[in-house]
């Protein structure tokens, strides 16, 4: 289903260092390099990722985009760290790991309408609180099945909830697929002017392993897409093994893995843990948006002493968020790292 994810890591050797809009003025190759921020208190140690976090800030996102936006910058700062202590001991010659780097930070990007184009941001739909106005799923099949289903009458809030949430993760892999097909696109346009026979050879290899990952990923997002459709129109009795869709991509993942099977059971007890963090994450989620919005509303009254204690209130959930989704995803880097080193089976289409 997934490649490595190391494997993506060539194609961004090929991006230019200016990673924000235009590529130059104040965000340029000085400041987007990987310096720490001498003598200086930000919220990151690395001055480009504080450049992120910065221009997020003075952008309209809700408080779980922004405590969602600090998690994946937290998770970008360890392995940036990380790979400069590998570029010292001589360790990353080829440039892949901070191409992948690279590549990652762009992918966060264009999650949060960061670089510079706004219809590559997710959208931030809640179906509770936006009705259809919000519900921007960008796919005419997904918006139809999401309306039927949503008018059907046969699934609870909890169940409309959850559905949501397939929904917004299937949005949220295609995106993805198509920033690494638009990678590929013009990685393959840049090596056309090869010089040398055997960097021919060598980029012939790297760019076929990057068409068996888009294979790959296109192959879960059609596998996903049948789900979604089953769901819709059947209800949740459809089998499942786990209901968090990013639990079940890793276990589908999981299953054609060179696992055995006392490994694979193991695995699955694990995945079950990671579910119910991811649900606890989730419980945080829904109180932040809450208390955010009661916050606004006691803004409103200039009640001091009220607003302090919302005030309060909204920081101590803000901060939990962040810590639970940093968690969150470094327990499902670690689980795709581990299927990874495993060695996935990859069967063409």
């Amino acid at each position: 289903m997934f490649a490595s994810w190391y494997t993506l890591s060539f194609l961004c050797s090929c991006l230019p260092l200016g990673i924000f809009a235009g590529g130059g003025g104040k965000y340029s190759k000085e400041l987007n390099d990987n310096r720490m921020n001498p003598g200086e208190t930000g919220e990151f140690r690395i001055v480009k990722l504080n450049q992120v976090w910065e221009k997020a800030q003075r952008l309209h996102l809700s408080a779980v985009k922004v405590a969602e936006l600090h998690s994946d910058l937290k998770i970008q700062e360890k392995d940036e760290l990380n790979w400069k202590k590998i570029k010292a001991e001589g360790l990353d010659e080829d440039g892949e790991k901070e191409a992948k780097l690279r590549r990652n930070l762009n992918v966060i990007l264009a999650k949060y309408g960061l670089d510079g184009k706004k219809e590559a941001q997710v959208g931030d739909g809640n179906y509770i609180k936006g009705g259809t106005e919000n519900d921007v799923l960008d796919d005419p099949r997904l918006d139809k099945l999401w309306n039927k289903a949503k008018t059907s009458g046969k699934f609870s809030e909890e169940e409309l909830e959850k559905l949501w949430r397939e929904f917004k993760h299937h949005k949220e892999k295609t995106h993805e697929y198509n920033l690494l097909l638009d990678t590929v696109s013009r990685t393959e346009e840049i090596h056309k002017n090869v010089i040398s026979p055997s960097e021919y050879e060598v980029k012939e290899e790297v760019l076929h392993g990057k068409h068996t990952e888009l294979k790959d990923k296109l192959r879960s997002i059609n596998q996903g897409f049948e789900r979604i459709r089953k769901l819709s129109h059947e209800g949740f009795e459809v089998a499942a093994d786990f209901e968090e869709p990013r639990v079940n991509d890793l276990w589908d993942m999981a299953k054609i893995a060179n696992f055995t099977e006392t490994e694979l059971e193991s695995f699955k007890e694990e995945l079950k843990h990671f579910e119910a963090k991811v649900e606890k994450h989730q419980h945080y989620q829904k109180q932040l948006e809450i208390s955010h919005e009661k916050l606004k509303h006691v803004e409103k009254t200039g009640d001091k002493e009220h607003l302090l204690r919302n005030k309060e209130k909204y920081t101590m959930l803000a901060e939990k968020t962040k810590e639970l989704g940093y968690k969150v995803k470094k327990h499902l880097q670690d689980l795709t790292g581990r299927i990874s080193r495993d060695g996935l089976t990859h069967n063409e289409l």
